[in-house]
């Protein structure tokens, strides 16, 4: 039965000997190109530190970029292995490589291991102790997270949201960069804010059909979701707040306040991010970010604001 739907895609059966076709290609479709802009999350650590203006940190922030892709690219091809069957009834997942019989499920557990076990040993060689036991910690939650811990009530929102935490996290641990608390409480609400928007996104979009596509939506109600996400951005913006009034005034004679004005752009793409959350649409938020042209004018006014704060120009 396994074999027979892996041949099938969009309802017209795949003659045997066209499975090998396209693999490469499907293999690195699996790995999730397009989220690859999660992982520039590596810079947020040394951008807050103001240790962006040197070659030899672009390099290193260079190297935890591609390492950290290719351990979410090991996470990405075992948890399209493991859930291919599932992916199957699912009407946009369906279209997968591992569920649509592209990729050969123990070709994608292959080169998962492969990346996984080369990932850490990388790190190790190229960065130091601490980032290669930051990416085997990320890989292995996630990994238990593919196992098991997904079908754990509240446990799946915190693996997922310490994820992209981590992820903030590994570039100052790559080069030796203290992280403050006001950063850390920041970077982890704002990641559950918008993992809950994406959990809510998808209850709202399957609401009847949740055990087909994720088993534990069912076990979730919509306004649980909604509380998550509306808790935790209330939380990201008190900690960037209370970050940006730390300060109290202008620092080093810059000629405005342009940490506390950074305040109003970073609630502004919090408001607007919830607009989508609150519809239901933020089921893919690298969508949201990178389509929706007015977020994307408030994040670069802000960018521009808090490059300016940690200038202190």
């Amino acid at each position: 039965m396994a074999e027979r739907g892996s041949l099938l895609l969009d309802g017209r059966t795949r003659r045997p000997e066209s499975l090998g076709t396209g693999t490469a290609w499907g293999v690195l479709k699996t790995s999730r190109p397009r989220q690859w802009v999660k992982n520039v999350l590596v810079v947020a650590a040394p951008a807050a530190a103001g240790r962006l203006g040197s070659w030899h940190t672009a390099g290193q922030l260079l190297l935890v970029f591609l390492l950290f892709t290719a351990a979410a690219s090991a996470v990405y091809l075992v948890n399209d292995a493991r859930d291919a069957e599932a992916d199957r009834a699912h009407p946009v997942k369906r279209h997968r490589p591992v569920a649509a019989g592209h990729v050969p499920v123990p070709l994608a557990y292959g080169v998962g291991g492969l990346l996984a076990a080369s990932v850490p040993v990388t790190a190790l060689v190229v960065c130091n102790a601490m980032t290669s036991a930051l990416l085997t910690a990320y890989l292995t939650m996630q990994f238990a997270y593919c196992l098991r811990l997904k079908h754990v009530l509240v446990v799946d929102l915190a693996v997922v949201t310490s994820g992209f935490l981590m992820r903030a996290m590994v570039g100052g641990v790559a080069l030796s960069i203290p992280l403050s608390r006001w950063f850390l409480i920041t970077a982890g609400f704002g990641a559950l804010f918008m993992v809950s928007a994406k959990r809510y996104s998808e209850a709202v979009q399957m609401a009847d059909r949740k055990g087909a596509t994720r088993a534990l939506l069912s076990e979730y109600t919509t306004g649980y979701l909604r509380f998550v996400w509306q808790l935790a951005a209330g939380v990201a913006v008190l900690g960037y707040c209370l970050w940006a009034l730390e300060s109290g005034g202008t620092a080093n004679g810059s000629l405005l306040p342009w940490r506390q004005l950074s305040m109003i752009a970073f609630i502004l793409a919090v408001l607007r991010y919830a607009v989508f959350a609150d519809r239901g649409t933020a089921g893919a938020p690298e969508d949201v970010v990178l389509r929706d042209r007015p977020l994307a004018v408030i994040g670069l006014v802000w960018m521009a604001m808090y490059g300016l704060a940690v200038a202190d120009l």
